[in-house]
Order: C-alpha cells, then structure tokens, then sequence
C-alpha cells in the first residue's frame, strides 16, 4: 500500500494531487505505518482534499477534508492526530473538517415540484452544512451558544460561545478557527468564551 491510497478513491484529488494533499497523505501513511498506537485507527481513514488558507498575521491553516462517514473515525483520535500533523508541518494549524455538499434551494414552480426526484435532506440545505461546520471547526470543544450581532450598517457576525472547560486547549486557536469560516462561507464570526459573573454574552 502507497500513500496516494490516503486520499479516497472516488475524490478529484485522486488522480492529480496538489504538493499539499501529497505531502498530508504522506504523513498519514508515515504515522500508520510507524506509530503502532495509531495503526489500527488510522488503517481505514482516507482524506478527499487539502487547502491552505491564510489566516493572517503571515501565519497559514491546513485545513483536511474527509469524507463524512469517516470523520468519527478521525474524531476517535484528532487531538493525537493533529498534534503529529502540527509538528510535521510547523507554524501552521491543522483542521479536519467533513468534506460536504450544499444542494441548492428548489424553485418554487410546479414544474421544478414535479420534477424533482427526492427532497432536498436537511443536512444539505446552507444552514446545516455552515452549523455543521463550526462544529468539525471546533471539535472536541464543544459550542454552549449562538448569538447573531446586527450592526447598524446591516452587516451581521456570528458569536459562537464554546465551553469554558476547553478554553486552555483552544484559546490561541480561535483567530483561525474565524478566518477560516470566513474563507468557507463567507460569513463573519467570533469565538468567544462565556463571560463570567452577569455581564451579557
């Protein structure tokens, strides 16, 4: 087994892998092969692309896609995983993220109704697949809180408050973890943690 069998088989990656998806497939393999606690959990797992994504302040984001019914899979060992991954390609965060798809809303014409072969599933509609994100953004941490800010020019920004219990983990994470959003989706959003005693969050 060579390393290009970490990117999945059905992705377009496949065939012509950037330097990036080689070289992140590459360590899959490594860690497989030679980290005998990781073997087992790392054996079925396959990635489907890799972008790099400017996060500012000249630092950079790895981010993985994979696909969704593998990501449990990477859950099972993602703090071990990204910190091998972080050491190996360094000043830069590491982020796994499912690989989704957004179908597009249905027309409202009765033709395009009747034409239409099966409802469009929840989990593919924009706002599942953004909350899905977040959440794969900030695993294990988990979100407490959502609250949406209006600002008098219209703009809006997404507060996303996560559980105080992870803030050491994940503190130094956040600016990335809101330009990388922002790259995904388009939309603007803060990390914060809850704010002690009553002040409002």
């Amino acid at each position: 087994m060579s390393a290009i069998n970490k990117i999945a088989a059905n992705s377009p990656s496949r065939q012509n892998p950037s330097e990036l998806e080689q070289n992140i497939a590459q360590a899959l393999f490594d860690l497989e092969t030679n980290t005998a606690d990781l073997k087992v959990a790392l054996r079925p797992l396959q990635i489907v692309s890799a972008r790099e994504i400017e996060v500012g302040h000249g630092k950079k984001a790895i981010v993985i896609f994979v696909p969704v019914p593998s990501l449990q899979g990477f859950h099972r060992v993602q703090q071990r995983l990204t910190r091998e991954l972080e050491k190996k390609f360094s000043d830069r965060h590491v982020l796994i993220l499912a690989s989704r798809r957004i179908l597009p809303r249905p027309k409202r014409s009765a033709r395009s109704r009747n034409t239409q072969k099966q409802k469009r599933p929840r989990s593919r509609t924009l706002t599942a697949v953004h909350d899905a994100i977040l959440a794969d953004l900030t695993y294990p941490v988990e979100i407490v809180g959502k609250r949406i800010r209006t600002k008098e020019d219209g703009s809006k920004t997404l507060k996303v408050i996560l559980d105080e219990k992870e803030r050491g983990g994940v503190d130094y994470r956040l600016d990335t973890y809101s330009e990388v959003y922002r790259r995904l989706t388009g939309r603007n959003v803060n990390f914060e943690f809850p704010q002690t005693g009553n002040a409002e969050f």
